[in-house]
């Protein structure tokens, strides 16, 4: 089994805490968090176009190479849901109840 989404979601939450707990803004923390793994998965997936179709040179990737489909893989694609997922549960668990 791949660890590596837990792992991702694991680490995204200990971020959103933090700031959740320091800031105040639950939200925040975690709109931080997954936005540094959807970055880091976007270009992991414009090194994969770059590899298949540009021949690895980076001069030969569109601006869209990064959201063509035919690089994303099930791993992949878990790597980037999995946390912004976790992270949204966490933000309607303590921070919606807590304006209510």
């Amino acid at each position: 089994m791949d660890w590596t989404p837990l792992i991702h979601a694991l680490i995204a939450l200990l971020a959103q805490a933090l700031v959740g707990l320091v800031v105040g803004n639950w939200w925040l923390g975690g709109a931080l968090a997954c936005s540094w793994w959807l970055a880091r998965e976007h270009t992991q997936a414009e090194y994969r176009w770059i590899q298949a179709f540009a021949g690895g040179h980076r001069a030969g990737m569109p601006w869209w190479g990064g959201f063509d489909p035919r690089v994303w893989n099930w791993a992949s694609s878990m790597d980037a849901l999995v946390p912004v997922v976790s992270c949204f549960v966490v933000y309607v668990c303590v921070a919606v109840p807590a304006r209510a």
